[in-house]
């Protein structure tokens, strides 16, 4: 690890302190129906156009910065996203209903072009390593922030604007100053465009179609899974001792797990990963017990250990040089997918036949690594050990 790049280890204090602030995001429908006046129903539709400026932000913010380069882009989105979130408690409601997508669509395209410059200051095929130590920093960041929130909106709501958006806008000239100005990023404007790269890499689609399957499953831990518990007569003090236990494993072993098995067949470890998140899943299913609780969430975070870091890796590791921003995208643009899935997908099904959530979700998992060890079996050998 002492031989990492400066450059990932400054981009990583960066994830930390921006996942620390990040305030809005926890509080925004709080807001929107305490000191705005919104009902709840124009408050989800606020904060759902947010999360579909997320989403888009994701998909095509990483063109930006494969076109200007990524700490330009970096700097200007985040710069822009950050002096927009301070004004927010200044402007009226159908303002924020335009404003806050577009906020949203400038910090995401932002964050691809975080974890672009992370990809492009390590060779292929060690990237592992600095997307563990990344997801660790923002871990950290998110086991900070929540309480920290809760402290600012006793005191004032508006401060949660404040605070997030002028950490933003510092953070980002921080960490801008110490980047090379001169990206390692070699652009040829001759090489194959996205779509024509992706047609070209097929088990990569399945991937990514992948991604969308097992994030939806992931994220029932935050939207159908307090409901479960609560139902079965369960304290929220469980809930959320199941979160924090994820979050210690995450932060314990996420970066020793990715330096062992660098040098692995990705496809392998992301097939485990997806069927220990859907074994995990599947567990909670049973008869509801602290002990079995636990041991389920201990079984779904190794599953998450696993696949998060690598397919995120792997797909670094196939970009072409001029496409590493938009391959980024791609990627978080399918598990954000995944994440707006999981409300209204695992709400349905549970509220039509909570019994049949919990298996459904393992088998989507299974049916999600058998994709990809396929797709894997499709490939040439040398492709398949990226």
């Amino acid at each position: 690890m002492r031989d990492l790049p400066r450059v990932v280890w400054a981009l990583a204090a960066a994830r930390f302190v921006s996942s620390m602030s990040s305030f809005v995001m926890l509080f925004l429908t709080l807001y929107l129906t305490g000191p705005r006046d919104l009902p709840i129903a124009g408050a989800g539709l606020v904060a759902g156009a947010s999360g579909l400026g997320y989403l888009v932000g994701n998909f095509t913010g990483g063109r930006w910065g494969d076109r200007h380069g990524h700490r330009r882009v970096l700097l200007v989105a985040s710069t822009a996203a950050g002096l927009g979130l301070v004004t927010v408690p200044w402007l009226p409601v159908w303002v924020l209903v335009l404003g806050l997508p577009t906020l949203s669509y400038l910090s995401a395209t932002a964050g691809v072009s975080t974890g672009a410059l992370v990809a492009l200051a390590m060779p292929r095929g060690d990237r592992r390593t600095a997307v563990a130590i990344g997801r660790a920093a923002s871990n950290a960041g998110f086991v900070i922030g929540p309480p920290l929130g809760a402290l600012v909106v006793a005191h004032s709501y508006a401060a949660l604007f404040w605070i997030d958006g002028t950490l933003t806008v510092l953070v980002a000239w921080a960490v801008c100053a110490g980047l090379p100005r001169d990206e390692p990023l070699a652009v040829d404007r001759s090489g194959p465009g996205l779509w024509r790269a992706l047609r070209a890499d097929r088990a990569l689609v399945t991937l990514l179609t992948a991604v969308v399957l097992v994030d939806l499953v992931y994220r029932q831990l935050y939207t159908t899974l307090p409901v479960h518990l609560r139902d079965e007569g369960q304290p929220v003090g469980l809930y959320t001792a199941l979160i924090a236990v994820g979050s210690g494993l995450i932060l314990l072993l996420e970066v020793p797990v990715a330096m062992a098995l660098r040098r692995c067949s990705s496809y392998p470890i992301i097939a485990v990963g997806y069927t220990l998140v859907g074994i995990g899943t599947a567990m909670f299913g049973l008869p509801v017990t602290a002990v079995g609780a636990v041991l389920a969430m201990v079984v779904l975070t190794a599953g998450e250990i696993l696949y998060k870091t690598t397919a995120t890796a792997h797909v670094l590791d196939a970009a072409p040089d001029h496409l590493v921003g938009q391959y980024q995208g791609l990627y978080a643009g399918a598990s954000t997918s995944g994440t707006l899935l999981a409300g209204p997908v695992g709400g349905v099904v549970y509220a039509v036949a909570p019994g049949a959530l919990w298996p459904l979700c393992g088998a989507l998992c299974v049916a999600a690594a058998v994709l990809v060890l396929g797709s894997a079996r499709r490939q040439s050998p040398v492709d398949a050990a990226v």
